[in-house]
């Protein structure tokens, strides 16, 4: 995918799960390449507002409950035992530097993939929207997840790579992976696959359409 210009009023930019439990210094799910992109990405949403871009933010919710859990808990201790992203705590709200403003969409979802179960779709068609363009944390889950489902669901998708991160694996049986070896991974596989990857800068400049 190669996307060489845009028309900025149908674009979206998607802030995914940059939450208290992810972002938030000492976080049980704490992502240390997300924190250190946080100035960064407010003076680039910023921009974005001013270009006339709609950002939408989602937040990764389960109810305290945990009815809604599914295999979540599978696959991150720290959700099944109900110490990260339960709906109404402070660990789910988003990272207070980044705070929406007006204008701006948040959209919860309880996936990896923000139109799993969720209204986005509806809300990108509805709005006219035909370009979606991906930022925030998890790159090689929730990040990687929304940028495959959008490209599956017709929409150019713009993977920003400097806005994007992730934390590091231990060995589960392969080898253990710093988080930038898996974002490096993630952006080859992603490039080839899914989706256009670029810079926030490289988007900013891309020429308007007509």
């Amino acid at each position: 995918m190669v996307i060489r210009s845009i028309d900025p009023r149908r674009t979206a930019v998607m802030v995914i799960d940059m939450q208290n439990d992810f972002i938030a210094p000492g976080a049980v799910l704490f992502s240390q390449m997300g924190y250190d992109f946080v100035p960064t990405m407010a003076d680039f949403l910023d921009r974005c507002r001013q270009k006339g871009m709609q950002i939408i933010y989602t937040q990764n919710v389960l109810r305290a409950d945990g009815k809604d859990m599914g295999k979540s808990g599978d696959f991150c201790q720290a959700i099944k035992e109900g110490k990260a992203l339960v709906e109404g705590t402070p660990g789910a709200e988003i990272y207070a530097p980044l705070a929406p403003k007006e204008g701006d969409i948040v959209l919860k979802k309880h996936r990896y993939s923000s139109f799993f179960g969720t209204d986005l779709d509806i809300t990108l068609r509805t709005g006219g929207f035909d370009t979606v363009a991906i930022t925030g944390v998890c790159t090689e889950a929730c990040c990687f997840s929304t940028a495959r489902d959008a490209g599956a669901l017709g929409y150019d998708v713009a993977f920003l790579s400097d806005l994007t991160g992730t934390m590091d694996y231990p060995d589960l049986g392969f080898g253990p992976m710093t988080a930038q070896q898996m974002q490096n991974a993630m952006l080859t596989n992603i490039a080839l696959t899914s989706a256009h990857v670029m810079t926030s800068q490289q988007l900013l400049e891309l020429p308007v359409r007509d």
